[in-house]
């Protein structure tokens, strides 16, 4: 990216043919761009697109240094340049497997955060209780179980967070043993098993295709035990209908939970290294800076995490449709490359059984903000995962093992996504967004990122982070670095924008497959 100045455009590479607005500019303005003057024939508003030179009809439009569409007119300098004169079209890509792999970077030792070991050795940035709903038949008993502990009870227990009931829309008519079974099985035992998780309790209804047994059964789960009771004491699964119905549920349930809280209660905050933080990188309500100002910073912080030895995890295989190759050639292995070919190509034919095409995306929002095609929308989210070498591809929910640079296929659906990636056990999430997503993800903070000053400014009371500065000035390695100092320091206690809202109850949102029976 060029040096970015308080000018009203930003050129971002040199062989673009467009550049970015950094504010609104008026027909007829004269702007200096990239050492050319320019004068605009239309408004451009914020984050949107301007030609630079002539563009003639069927040529590619570039942006970032690579294809983001083409011309579907011929486009004059100075014209607004979105979705009325620019369609799609297909993208011939070198994907080039390992062809690229990053030198590792020079790596930082020594720091820590403040966090919760648990008795596995593993670490927690929080300290909830969870109450897992196997289907959405338990889901109002499971809401109405976590109601019970109010804030008066809860502050008995400073070193708890909350009661989160983790309820959804799925569960059953769904093929007992499938692809759909056992991915949620893989989300509720990730977040049964989260660190972030100090106790929790089952509740199903009893007849639903996904049995607590089974998920139990099949995910290893183990309750948190009160010394000197026997393990059938606290029971793990609560039937509604084997206990009696609702109401009895809700009673036992909040039973169980009440006997566990004076020892999830008994841990400390002490150092952790940040090696053993889990950075779940999520965008939603993008706007065309998204790839300009927070992602990029998003990118740097990520970079640092992995300098440090830990892992950051980018997401949405809808959305770096168009930009893939630029993370096969820099994938640590041919193989690793390769499984994100095979995520793509599982996609394509995925939501083509159903006459969907991924290119149906950006959305309406992402359009006013600027965004034009799902090419341009995926560069710019890929630069959330910065520049070092991509080490692996997890399945959805997956368990993440590997240290460093890490790619997750999830949905492009924000909740459904930062679910597959807590699932997988990212215990912080950091959330660019331009248009203002104000998203809460209990049991994990999540950091509220915005990529353009007036919408921080208007939502200031939910945005964490302002990377507009950077449309006027300020480095992006700058605002890299604090975003990465606000990672550790809100994984060592200290409390987001959305938490202090109490948002991340309704933010559960396991990805299904389908189809629905």
């Amino acid at each position: 990216m060029s040096t970015v100045t308080s000018a009203p455009f930003i050129s971002l590479h040199a062989d673009d043919n467009i550049a970015v607005a950094a504010r609104p500019v008026p027909a007829g303005g004269v702007c200096d761009v990239a050492g050319a003057a320019l004068t605009t024939s239309e408004a451009i508003d914020l984050g949107h697109k301007v030609a630079v030179r002539r563009i003639d009809q069927g040529q590619p439009i570039k942006k970032f240094g690579q294809t983001i569409g083409f011309a579907s007119r011929d486009i004059d300098p100075g014209s607004w340049v979105h979705t009325h004169n620019v369609v799609i079209g297909e993208l011939v890509l070198d994907y080039a497997c390992a062809s690229d792999i990053p030198p590792a970077p020079e790596p930082i030792t020594g720091r820590t955060f403040m966090g919760y070991r648990r008795r596995d050795g593993r670490a927690a940035t929080r300290n909830y209780i969870g109450i897992v709903s196997t289907v959405n038949c338990s889901a109002a008993t499971s809401k109405l179980a976590a109601a019970q502990f109010d804030k008066a009870l809860l502050e008995k227990y400073e070193n708890i967070d909350g009661v989160v009931p983790l309820v959804h829309k799925a569960g059953c008519a769904m093929q007992y043993g499938g692809e759909d079974h056992q991915q949620l099985n893989r989300v509720l035992s990730g977040f049964a098993k989260h660190p972030n998780i100090g106790a929790y309790v089952i509740v199903g209804l009893g007849c639903e295709t996904g049995q607590g047994s089974f998920l139990a059964e099949n995910t290893g789960l183990v309750q948190l035990q009160v010394p000197g009771q026997e393990a059938e004491q606290l029971p793990l699964v609560i039937n509604i209908q084997d206990v009696g119905g609702v109401r009895k549920t809700v009673q036992r349930t909040t039973e169980v939970l009440k006997e566990l809280l004076p020892e999830a209660n008994k841990v400390r905050r002490e150092p952790i290294p940040v090696s053993e933080l889990i950075l779940g990188c999520e965008c939603g309500g993008s706007d065309g800076n998204s790839g300009v100002t927070a992602n990029p910073a998003v990118g740097v912080a990520s970079d640092l995490l992995v300098a440090h030895g830990a892992t950051s995890i980018l997401a949405e295989t809808p959305e770096i449709c168009g930009g893939e190759h630029t993370l096969t050639r820099r994938a640590a292995s041919v193989e690793v490359g390769e499984k994100l070919i095979e995520r793509v190509r599982w996609w394509e034919e995925y939501t083509g059984k159903f006459g969907v095409q991924i290119n149906n995306n950006p959305s309406v929002g992402n359009k006013k903000g600027g965004l034009t095609t799902i090419y341009e929308k995926s560069l710019g989210a890929i630069a959330k995962g910065g520049s070092t070498a991509l080490k692996a591809v997890y399945q959805y929910a997956e368990p993440v093992t590997e240290k460093g640079f890490v790619f997750m296929d999830t949905p492009g659906y924000d909740p459904a996504s930062v679910t597959g990636m807590v699932a997988g056990g990212a215990n912080v999430v950091v959330f660019t967004t331009g248009r203002g997503s104000c998203f809460g993800c209990k049991p994990v903070p999540s950091i509220k990122i915005a990529t353009n000053t007036p919408m921080y400014e208007r939502m200031i009371d939910d945005m964490d982070i302002d990377a507009g500065r950077i449309l006027t000035g300020a480095p992006v390695s700058e605002i890299g670095e604090e975003i990465f100092e606000t990672i550790v320091a809100v994984a060592s206690g200290e409390r987001t924008k959305s938490e202090i809202q109490d948002i991340g109850d309704e933010e559960f949102c396991p990805w299904s497959i389908g189809p629905v029976l």
